[in-house]
């Protein structure tokens, strides 16, 4: 069984209608140490049951002590009823963190294709200082290509559009299934699998990142293989909003 420890919701609020940004730190007082990219598992009883939730730390271990969540909202979900409940100070467990989906220092690609959908998008967040260390020490490109249905859930999309205007190797794309480009600069009307199909794939120097929805996730690796893109250059993580 995994080590578990106590967290602290120390601030929170609304990213969209239905996902919450929740800031923690460990109450024990222990630093967590963690690699960008990596999640944690929140574990808890539901109907008397042990149950758990997986979530990606959304911000780089630098930033003091304190870690943050992005946590869908499903109706009648039981994480849902767990973090809609739980108020400044609240304690709950967690474990970890586990996962692989992180920056390899053994990596010689050329460029990073970051592809996220939903809380999918919270890995690349706390990815952003060790891309701009790349970028600058390496001189990698990164592409970030976020879908939601609309703008107003493309999560972070600000800070995002901010970092791309602060380094010139870094672009971003916000695609929205539901709403028509607003800013064609950055903006694209359809799914993240167009966007990724529409710039110049090269699977001898590009390493994708692809994470959130399962069916996004499967389309665009099968697109990728067929691109001839080896396995090992296609890193995945699905994300499911569990109930």
């Amino acid at each position: 069984m995994a080590n578990q420890f106590p967290l602290r919701l120390i601030d929170s609020r609304m990213l969209a209608e239905s996902v919450r940004h929740l800031v923690f730190e460990r109450a024990d007082g222990e630093p967590l140490a963690y690699i960008p990219g990596q999640f944690l598992q929140v574990h808890f009883e539901h109907q008397g049951a042990a149950t758990k939730r997986s979530y990606s730390v959304a911000n780089a271990p630098s930033d003091a002590k304190a870690f943050e969540i992005a946590v869908s909202y499903v109706s009648g979900g039981a994480a849902t009823q767990l973090f809609s409940e739980l108020s400044h100070d609240a304690q709950i467990q967690a474990s970890g963190p586990y996962g692989r989906v992180c920056l390899m220092d053994s990596d010689k690609n050329q460029r990073y294709l970051l592809i996220g959908t939903g809380t999918g998008i919270t890995p690349y967040r706390a990815m952003l200082p060790q891309l701009a260390e790349r970028m600058s020490e390496r001189e990698i490109d990164v592409c970030l290509i976020q879908g939601a249905r609309t703008q107003a859930e493309l999560l972070y999309h600000a800070e995002f559009l901010e970092f791309a205007a602060r380094h010139p190797r870094f672009r971003y794309f916000g695609c929205t299934s539901r709403q028509p480009s607003l800013d064609p600069s950055w903006h694209v009307h359809g799914h993240v699998q167009t966007a990724l199909l529409a710039l110049q794939l090269s699977p001898e120097h590009d390493i994708a990142y692809l994470c959130g929805n399962p069916l996004m996730v499967d389309e665009c690796f099968t697109a990728l293989k067929e691109r001839n893109f080896p396995v090992s250059a296609v890193r995945r993580e699905k994300y499911i909003s569990s109930k």
